[in-house]
Order: structure tokens, then sequence, then C-alpha cells
């Protein structure tokens, strides 16, 4: 089988981030809109609400900011090409998330479909914020998916941006089983017995042979730096008959079982069931990370609540940020030091304190930039240990 590629996001990806990322610092006011597409939030076209939302916050938040005429009207166009462009149901993609960059000066006006995105974000900004998208292929990296039958298997390398289709096991000669082959007529009720147990012997071992196949391949194919898991993909009981024939290696990168159809899945539905398998294992990280934070507060590697996380993270000590996905907090930004604050006080010594419309929002970007990594916390029980923004920690403080 020839290989085939079929991409769900634009095929100059890189070629893009690397456009926007020459943007730079400019003089001009930048757009950034990160939205989450979510069913939930595409249902009765809620995301349309919470982006109108979010605007009106943001021209508010300009309006405080004393900014020109001109430039006021210039960001208020570049809004309403934003939303136009998503209010569009042909414009989304089939992936869950997008971000939009726009800036009437620069000429720019770029969509990028995405798997996913941390949370909602609008941002009005001196430069593009891009660390997410530029990190987001290498947090989601390389995923590995087998779609199989009792007989045949697809072998898929899955991206945050596309799909590669592999070749595959077919039915071969070897695997093959007749019924009560043989010369020999039967007779009588113990040779019948015989052949029937001999039969389903060779169905069972043909069975055997073929998951092994499947099994050693997903073991060559998972063994790459790149590759972030394994997903298993069938119809009904059979897409979990393969998992006692993994090598231990493949069996602890293992996602979840995902159901298709291996004959007739697209391309699009194989990305999206593995886009599900992983999201679901994201919510046992989330548990995970909130048990981290509970034993973490105890002993110093951890801090909760929006200041303490902000603190810890002008200190550099954030190894992971754990967000509340319906957190929002005005805060500042020291000028000279560049510190997150959610008091302006604070800044004292440390330039003036610039205002900014969620605090949250730049706590992501912030520890993007700072090599750390973002769990959102979506899971209710997770949230709940969460107030507001909270951290796992590279080192204790003070």
């Amino acid at each position: 089988m020839t290989a085939t590629i079929e991409r769900t996001g634009p095929p100059t990806l890189h070629a893009i981030l690397d456009r926007i990322a020459a943007v730079g610092t400019t003089k001009h006011w930048v757009v950034s809109c990160y939205l989450k597409l979510e069913p939930r939030d595409r249902s009765r076209g809620k995301y349309t609400i919470k982006l109108k939302n979010r605007i009106k916050e943001r021209l508010a938040w300009l309006d405080k900011m004393a900014v020109s005429r001109a430039e006021r009207e210039t960001v208020g166009r570049d809004l309403d090409r934003v939303r136009e462009h998503l209010d569009d149901p042909s414009n989304l993609p089939t992936g869950r998330g997008i971000v939009v960059f726009a800036c009437e000066p620069l000429d720019l006006f770029e969509a990028v479909p995405l798997p996913s995105v941390f949370r909602s974000r609008l941002a009005i900004d001196r430069s593009p914020l891009i660390r997410e998208l530029a990190a987001l292929d290498d947090e989601f990296g390389l995923v590995v998916c087998a779609a199989y039958g009792r007989t045949r298997a697809r072998f898929f390398r899955v991206t945050a941006f596309g799909i590669e289709e592999l070749p595959g096991i077919v039915p071969g000669e070897t695997t093959r089983t007749g019924r009560f082959h043989g010369g020999r007529s039967v007779s009588g009720a113990g040779q019948s017995s015989a052949g029937e147990h001999n039969y389903q012997r060779r169905i069972q071992e043909g069975k055997d042979r073929h998951y092994a196949d499947i099994a050693d391949r997903l073991f060559e194919l998972s063994r790459g730096p790149d590759v972030r898991g394994v997903v298993l993909a069938g119809n009904g009981s059979v897409a979990s008959e393969l998992v006692p024939h993994l090598h231990p290696y493949v069996r602890k990168a293992l996602l979840g079982i995902a159901k298709v159809n291996p004959k007739t899945a697209s391309h699009h539905e194989v990305w999206d069931s593995v886009l599900s398998v992983r999201q679901q294992s994201e919510r046992k990280s989330e548990a995970e990370h909130a048990k981290e934070l509970k034993e973490g507060l105890g002993t110093g590697w951890a801090v909760d609540g929006v200041e303490a996380t902000l603190k810890a993270l002008s200190n550099g000590q954030v190894r992971t940020l754990l967000v509340d996905p319906t957190a929002a907090e005005g805060g500042f930004r020291c000028t000279v030091t560049g510190r997150l604050t959610t008091k302006a006080d604070d800044c004292e010594n440390e330039g003036d304190a610039g205002t900014l419309p969620d605090v949250v929002d730049e706590a992501i970007e912030e520890v993007l930039r700072q090599g750390g990594r973002v769990d959102v916390m979506e899971g209710v029980e997770a949230r709940s240990e969460v107030h507001g923004l909270a951290a796992l920690l590279r080192f204790r403080g003070d």
C-alpha cells in the first residue's frame, strides 16, 4: 500500500509560524484570538457569544489605555474581521480549536486550525501571541494509531496538524483457514469433535499470528523520539483483544482505545478518534496533577492561588501551570521587570504598573516563554483543587 497524507491543518504551518514570529514587537496593535471549539462550544453558537463578550471587554480595556482614536478604530476593524471570519461556519476547522492573528497596518490576517487550545483567549498586544501555537506541535508530538480487525490492520502517524497512513497488514494465505480440510471423510461423533477442535485451534492460531504481527509493527513505529503515545482502534471488543500481545514498552505508551470501523474509517474519523482518546488521557493527567498539587502544598513543591502562582512564575519556579478554565482576573505587568501581579502597588521600584485585561491569559503565555507546561483543568474534581491558578514547581522557594 502506498503511503498517503491527508492534511487536517495548513500544509505551510511552519512557514506561517515563521512569518508571524517575524512580526516581533511592533508599534502596531496585533490581535491574537485562540478559540476553543469543543462540541459544547459549537452548540447553539456558544463560542460566538463568548467571543463577542471578550471583544467588548478588550475594547473597554483599550479605552482605559487612552490610545489614539485612529488606533482604536484600526483595532476595531481587526476585531470585526476576526469575528466575521469565525461567525461563518464554513471557516471553522474540523478540529477542536483555531487561532486567528490580525493586524491591518501589517497586512496580517492568518487563521490556523488547531487540534485543541488551552482555553479561549483574545489578546491585543504589540506582538502576536504565538507561544501556544509553537508549543502545540511539540506537546502533541506524534501518536501512532493501529485500526484493525481480525484479518487486517491499518497504521497511522497522527500529529497535531495532519495524519499519514502507512502500509498496512492485509489477509495473507498463511492466516487463512478452511473448515475440515483433508481427504478423508469424517464419520463418528469423536472424529467430528476432533475436527471441530482442530479447526477452532487453527482459527485461534491465525488470530494470534495476526495480533503478533500488529504488535511487532507497533513496537517498530513507537520507538521514535517524537512519539508521545499509541492508540488502538477497532470495532467492539476486537479493539481490546490486541492489548495482551503488546510489548511492555508499547503498553506503557498506550493512551487508550477508540471505536472505529477499520475498513471504512476515513482519515478524518481516525484523526478525530485519536483526539478524543488523547483528551480522555489528559483527564487522567489532570487527576494526577491535582493529586500532586495537594501533596506539594504541604511540602513546598506547589503553590495555589493567582497571586502566589504569579510570584512563583516571576521566580522561574513553575514547572507546570494549572489553570481553572473559567478563571479571569485583571492585573498588571511591571514595565521594568515584566513581572505579573494582581496589585499595582507591587510594581514599586519595578517601573509603572501596566494594566492587563486578564492576568491568567498572560500567565499562560509567560510560562510557555519559560519553557514550562500548561494544564487546563477541565474535569470538575480536578478544577476544584485550583483557585484560579496553581503551579507544580521546579524548585522550592525560600
